[in-house]
Formats: structure tokens, C-alpha cells, sequence
């Protein structure tokens, strides 16, 4: 009998910015890369068909979404600052995203490259709400790679 392994199942997710921890996120989304299928009509030599080849074209890397709960902690507003205030250099950054079972051991990492903020949003406000205030943050990068 072949050796079965079931799938990870992650409790939270971290983001590290540099190696050091920033918080902790309850969903992160959009990690991956894409590449763009061109087609590219040809003829074949030997039957005169016109056949249709896809070959690939430019390669995109997914921007990454990440949520949490609205805490004192201003990392990412002060990070995404630094993206507004034009000093791109500055908040160009290597990062990753980790996944904690709930025992907190890691079990999955994600490293990003020249990764910056594009977008900050604040939480929605009802005050007749019990649910949490929740932020989101874009990432936008150059580069991803799972490592474990």
C-alpha cells in the first residue's frame, strides 16, 4: 500500500519582513505566478494545415492578499507610508509567509522577492456589529518560492 499523506491544515499565518515576525494573519490569498499562452498560427510544411501553437509569453507574479484583525500595531501602515510618500526603494523588501499548524510549528514558507505594499485597507465600522475590525494588505512582488 502506497504511503498516504493528507494535507496540510494551517491554524495562522505569519508574515515576516526581513526574517523578523509582523504579525499574524487569519487569511492570505494569491500566491502563485502566471504565465501568459500566446497562439501563434503557423503551417505545417509537410500537409499545408494551418494549425494553431500555444507558446508561452510573459511570466506575472500573483499580488498576495492578507487579512487580520485590526491590533495597535502599525507595521503595515507605516510600510505601505513609505510607498505613498514615493520612496519605492525603501519599501521594496524580501518577505515571507508562513503557515502554523495549531500547535505553532511551522509547517509551509512562501519567500517573496522585492515584494512592496500596493494597497492598505482599513476595517469596515459598524458599531452595532460584533464582528472584528478586519485589515487587508496587497502585496505585490517579484518573485515567489515555496521553500517548505
Amino acid at each position: 500500500m502506497a504511503d498516504r499523506e493528507d494535507p496540510l491544515v494551517a491554524f495562522k499565518f505569519g508574515l515576516e519582513i526581513e526574517g523578523k515576525l509582523s504579525g499574524f494573519f487569519t487569511q492570505v490569498g494569491g500566491i502563485g505566478s502566471e504565465t501568459e499562452v500566446i497562439s501563434q498560427k503557423i503551417v505545417n510544411d509537410a500537409t499545408g494545415e494551418t494549425i494553431t501553437r500555444q507558446i508561452p509569453g510573459r511570466l506575472t507574479w500573483t499580488p498576495v492578499t492578507l487579512k487580520r484583525g485590526v491590533t495597535s500595531t502599525m507595521d503595515i501602515w507605516d510600510w505601505r507610508q513609505s510607498v505613498v510618500e514615493g520612496n519605492i526603494e525603501k519599501a521594496r523588501t524580501n518577505c515571507s509567509i508562513v503557515a502554523y499548524s495549531q500547535e505553532n510549528k511551522e509547517i509551509a514558507r512562501w519567500n517573496f522577492e522585492n515584494a512592496w505594499p500596493s494597497k492598505v485597507t482599513g476595517p469596515e465600522m459598524d458599531a452595532g456589529s460584533t464582528n472584528y475590525m478586519i485589515e487587508d494588505l496587497t502585496i505585490v512582488h517579484e518573485g515567489v518560492l515555496r521553500v517548505s
